[in-house]
């Protein structure tokens, strides 16, 4: 299978020219060890906890780690020994000047930063690596039609599960959530009752791009709150699902709290939805939130590649005035509408030009974006765009 390359990989690359140690997170098999082997393994040694033996030497004598794997080193998995962290930072407060040192991975972000915060601070460039984009997948082929589009939503990123045939789509994402189950679930939140869990993922997949009410999964479930709250921040961590919180500053009116829920893969959210052909990912009430989960997935992934935070925000007023995405760019903020239309009249930008009368001195355009075959503009602030022409933005 060839190298598909990342977009982030300049960011690393520079990163480790400043810092002294660089750290990956993000889910698992997005593609982080392939990625640092790329592009590290002619000057780093390489060595994974992932490997039993490996790990309770690293958990249990740090020091003889440390005189077994020397540095410049890539570290796969570092989550597994908390342990090494001190021995990490006095290695790295020797010699201090010496950059790009060590480059670590970790598939667990609580347990990661809690070892970050506490041991390299300030010495560590942090950054996330999420599956696939549409871009990087396209290999220059950046136009989405509908049907192009529908085929690359269905299989996701994952790298083993976008370059594989359909046929075994269900079998690596059912191999996947069993994996994922067992390392990630177990370890961070002991689960009396892996099945409770299994139906807890297919239920927020059913309700992917709404606002999430967790006594009504609660319910639903017949599962604690509190364990509710649990199994989402483990989703969260473990870089599944991103909470979409809401846009907010007090001005004029009272908005709608709760964050949106939103799968960070579609090809895993067709899976637990059920879905057995790209012909369906546009089809039923959720597809709407389908072409959302798309381009929001786009938003975060530009972020993370660019070694950012993702800052975008959802608004809704409590009277029902909506707009899926406010991103904020340096000062400014980008009201966005998602349609799911090739047909855009003005009453798609209603909201948005609400927005805009709210914060007329913070938005200098704004975006419908839809399958219109021409860009035109509604306003003078809000024009409609092409899906592939907001994924390619700069």
């Amino acid at each position: 299978m060839s190298y598909l390359p990342r977009d982030i990989e300049t960011q690393l690359k520079t990163a480790a020219g400043h810092f002294p140690a660089v750290i990956l997170t993000g889910p698992r098999q997005s593609g982080k060890t392939t990625l640092l082997k790329h592009l590290f393994l002619k000057t780093h040694a390489y060595v994974s906890l992932d490997d039993p033996g490996i790990r309770l030497m690293a958990a249990k004598e740090p020091a003889l780690f440390f005189e077994n794997f020397k540095p410049p080193l890539i570290i796969d998995e570092v989550q597994y020994a908390p342990h090494i962290f001190p021995y990490l930072k006095l290695i790295i407060d020797k010699k201090r000047k010496i950059r790009g040192n060590f480059i670590l991975t970790g598939s667990q972000l609580f347990p990661l930063m809690a070892g970050v915060s506490e041991s390299l601070a300030g010495r560590a460039a942090l950054f996330t690596l999420l599956s696939f984009s549409l871009l990087e997948r396209s290999r220059g082929k950046n136009e989405f039609s509908f049907n192009r589009l529908k085929r690359l939503l269905f299989s996701g990123g994952f790298p083993d599960a976008a370059l594989s045939a359909p046929k075994l789509l269900n079998t690596w994402f059912s191999s996947y959530i069993q994996t994922y189950l067992e390392r990630d679930v177990r370890q961070l939140r002991q689960v009396g009752d892996l099945s409770d869990f299994q139906r807890f993922l297919q239920l927020i997949a059913a309700v992917n791009g709404q606002i999430l009410n967790l006594s009504s999964v609660s319910r639903d479930l017949g599962v604690a709150v509190n364990t509710i709250k649990a199994w989402i921040s483990i989703l969260e961590a473990s870089g599944q699902v991103f909470l979409l919180k809401p846009f907010y500053i007090n001005k004029g009116k009272r908005l709608v709290k709760n964050p949106k829920l939103y799968f960070l893969d579609t090809g895993l959210l067709n899976y637990l939805l059920g879905l057995e052909s790209s012909g369906q990912v546009f089809k039923g009430p959720a597809a709407g939130q389908m072409l959302e989960t798309a381009a929001l997935g786009e938003i975060i992934r530009k972020a993370y590649n660019n070694g950012q935070l993702p800052r975008v925000y959802y608004w809704r007023t409590s009277y029902g005035e909506e707009v899926d995405f406010i991103i904020e760019e340096r000062t400014k903020l980008v009201p966005v509408e998602i349609k799911l239309s090739a047909n855009i009249s003005a009453a798609a930008a209603k909201a948005a030009v609400s927005f805009i009368d709210l914060f007329p001195e913070k938005v200098d355009k704004g975006y419908v974006v839809s399958f219109s075959e021409a860009n035109v503009r509604l306003t003078d602030k809000i024009q409609v765009v092409s899906f592939s022409d907001f994924v390619n933005r700069k």
